[in-house]
């Protein structure tokens, strides 16, 4: 069975945005190689809005820089699932929209043969917490206080999920420190 892995950047104290804490080439390259093990993204739309048109866009440019346009190929490279009730379309044919139960469409995606699923945002991944769903954690902290903003898993109802930490990792060029757990 495929594992679904929720990784996002987040702030010391605790908020996410695409905003603070820009990743370095280090962290690009950690990122790149999550992507590469995984076949499927599963988003919201807000998230995939964020990301497409964005990274397609990278991946066709020829200003980039190095690590930036490997994590766009590596990204352009996989299938996308978005659940959405208003997204009319989207770009490209690796991503479909799905309007139906979240919890049966995510089962049927772990059953199938594949690599990692990784899923992104805060709403979507909140949704699958709460369903027991998510088998492991990534939590790039970064150096960065802002005192403002939207904090990860607010206003979010999530029972008590015990995890074990399986991996730290400091990022020594930003001050990064990767935080990877598992579900027990």
């Amino acid at each position: 069975m495929r594992k679904i892995i929720y990784a996002i950047n987040m702030t010391l104290d605790g908020y996410f945005d695409h905003n603070n804490g820009v990743p370095d080439e280090e962290l690009m390259e950690y990122f790149t190689n999550l992507v590469r093990d995984a076949d499927v993204f599963v988003y919201g739309r807000k998230t995939y809005e964020l990301m497409v048109p964005y990274w397609p866009d990278v991946a066709k440019s020829d200003s980039e820089t190095k690590s930036d346009k490997d994590y766009a190929e590596a990204f352009v490279s996989k299938k996308m699932v978005v659940f959405s009730r208003s997204l009319a379309s989207t770009e490209g044919d690796n991503t479909r929209i799905v309007r139906t139960n979240l919890k049966d469409e995510v089962l049927k995606l772990k059953q199938e043969p594949g690599k990692n699923i990784l899923v992104g945002g805060v709403d979507i991944p909140s949704q699958l917490i709460a369903l027991g769903l998510v088998d492991e954690f990534r939590f790039v902290v970064m150096p960065v206080l802002v005192g403002k903003g939207r904090r990860l898993f607010e206003g979010v109802s999530l029972e008590k999920l015990r995890l074990t930490l399986v991996e730290s990792t400091t990022f020594k060029s930003s001050g990064s420190v990767l935080l990877r757990y598992l579900k027990q």
